[in-house]
């Protein structure tokens, strides 16, 4: 059974991880890349966002119940502290500037965003959302490179 929770942690590590790696610097510069309707594009790389930050959500909360139950003090180690941030990161995107940046979408109807007397702010806001992914991005690989492929974190 330890074995069994061992091998669940590491393949939800590898796919939050690779999740965040590969739709934030992969499909989405794809997207905009293949894609002529950069609008359309958008609202893609927005879809997956959001499902990418709802299995964030989970994957956190599973590794981080895991390090609790696994560790002596856990709490004193960096690498639950690093699954926290990226929980903390995670929810103020998914709950806080998702939501906004989709509310000025809206709030520049008819006009696109980008045509709108809203583009600054949204271009600002983007460019927040921008650097706390790849802030996230860079603690995943931190706590791939803390946790490694052990089978005890």
């Amino acid at each position: 059974m330890r074995r069994l929770a061992n091998l669940l942690f590491q393949i939800t590590l590898t796919a939050w991880a690779g999740g965040l790696w590969a739709i934030g610097y992969l499909v989405v510069p794809t997207l905009f890349y293949t894609l002529e309707n950069r609008v359309l594009a958008g609202q893609i790389a927005g879809s997956l966002f959001s499902a990418s930050g709802r299995m964030s959500l989970v994957a956190g909360a599973f590794i981080a119940l895991f390090l609790l139950i696994r560790q002596k003090r856990a709490w004193k180690t960096l690498a639950l502290w690093l699954v926290v941030l990226m929980l903390i990161l995670t929810a103020v995107m998914l709950f806080g500037i998702q939501p906004m940046m989709a509310q000025m979408k809206l709030d520049a109807l008819p006009l696109d965003v980008m045509e709108s007397p809203l583009r600054d702010r949204f271009v600002a806001w983007h460019g927040i959302s921008s650097s706390l992914y790849l802030l996230e991005s860079c603690l995943a690989l931190g706590l791939v490179l803390r946790v490694g492929w052990k089978w005890e974190p």
